[in-house]
């Protein structure tokens, strides 16, 4: 019962390690411009201010108000993943694969904060996550443009 424990326990861990390190490697991924911003600016998203609040003011954490942004942005993205400028109104596997990262350290920042550990780091991690769902969207409609709209113009058409 033990030795069946401990494989249970060693397997549980090992697939955490090589989810986190598959996403890792999948927000590594570069774009050759910032096509976040115009679908941020496009859905009023507030995600880089969290990340700006964090980084740069320095600020505790306002749970309440993060954990509702932050799932405000994550509902948002995932619904314009799925259907701007995507032909096969469908996500791929890496786009799930980060969903379940991102429900995966959400769940992780509720516990931190049940705890009254450092929230920050999960914080980051989930606006990183944010910002390579609003990269990929935007690089996908800026790759299908109609005509002389932005991407910007395109998403307020939606």
């Amino acid at each position: 019962m033990i030795l069946a424990s401990m494989i249970l326990i060693l397997s549980i861990g090992l697939f955490l390690f090589y989810l986190q390190a598959t996403c890792q490697k999948i927000l590594a991924r570069k774009f050759d411009q910032e096509y976040f911003q115009s679908i941020v600016d496009a859905n009023r998203l507030e995600f880089p201010f969290v990340r700006k609040a964090l980084e740069e003011f320095d600020t505790p954490v306002d749970y309440p108000w993060i954990c509702m942004t932050l799932k405000c942005d994550y509902l948002a993205l995932t619904y314009l993943l799925k259907n701007a400028a995507n032909a096969e109104q469908s996500y791929s596997r890496e786009e799930r694969l980060l969903m379940l990262y991102f429900r995966a350290i959400f769940g992780a920042l509720c516990t931190l904060h049940f705890l009254k550990l450092h929230e920050k780091p999960a914080v980051l991690k989930l606006t990183a996550i944010l910002q390579h769902f609003a990269d990929v969207i935007g690089y996908r409609v800026n790759k299908v443009r109609f005509g002389n709209l932005s991407a910007s113009d395109y998403l307020l058409t939606l």
